[in-house]
């Protein structure tokens, strides 16, 4: 399901479900084995991640056309929803969870990030995308034109259920017992307009200037204990 950020023009020609999104990788920690990429779709960035560190990649996909592409590339495909799917994946097991932009299509994904602690094995991290609702362009839409028009693709995807800001995308991770180890934007603006926007309001459009935000989170320390 990565809809938020556009792909490649060879991508596009696939749909979504053929994105690479090979800007995520470099989020990948280098030492991960065994990695679970939630919302994989054909499978495209596991296998990527599969042929530079040589890990063992396993796969969800709710789209089963895209899953049964993904299963000729990955080690392990479970097709469904992940809500339903986390009681089929063995506990302690994975050293990398791959979120990139899923979590936004959720009812629940407080719950499943929660249920995810008890995936993860001792210092496995969460790696994860998600489009930014303070977006300069979505601003400007709601404020300026009045408009909130819902789309096939993007930060107002129609398929979307949760919109998350820099700030918020901090807050539930923090509160969910995770540390956030790096955050950054992704696909910035960078036009002298908006840059001077940004002067003139002391900095408070900072956040707005990134389409995503993307990053790496892991268990807190006193929550490993507990789990």
């Amino acid at each position: 399901m990565n809809r938020a950020n556009p792909g490649t023009p060879s991508e596009e020609k696939g749909g979504y479900y053929a994105k690479t999104r090979t800007e995520m990788f470099e989020f990948i920690p280098g030492n991960s084995k065994r990695l679970l990429d939630v919302g994989c779709a054909e499978g495209n960035f596991g296998a990527f991640v599969k042929e530079r560190l040589g890990a063992e990649v396993w796969g969800i996909e709710i789209d089963g056309a895209a899953a049964a592409v993904a299963q000729k590339k990955l080690d392990t495909v479970l097709v469904g929803d992940i809500s339903t799917l986390l009681k089929k994946l063995p506990d302690g097991y994975f050293d990398c969870i791959v979120c990139n932009d899923v979590l936004e299509h959720l009812i629940d994904p407080y719950s499943v990030l929660r249920t995810f602690k008890q995936k993860l094995c001792v210092g496995g991290v969460i790696v994860f995308s998600l489009p930014n609702v303070r977006y300069f362009g979505n601003l400007k839409n709601l404020l300026v034109r009045k408009d909130w028009q819902y789309a096939d693709e993007g930060i107002l995807d129609r398929t979307h259920l949760r919109f998350f800001t820099e700030k918020s995308i901090r807050k539930m991770f923090t509160q969910l017992g995770y540390a956030i180890v790096t955050m950054q934007g992704l696909r910035a603006i960078h036009t002298w307009k908006f840059s001077l926007l940004n002067l003139v309001v002391f900095g408070h459009l900072s956040d707005s200037r990134y389409l995503q935000f993307a990053g790496i989170a892991t268990v807190e320390k006193n929550e490993a204990r507990l789990s």
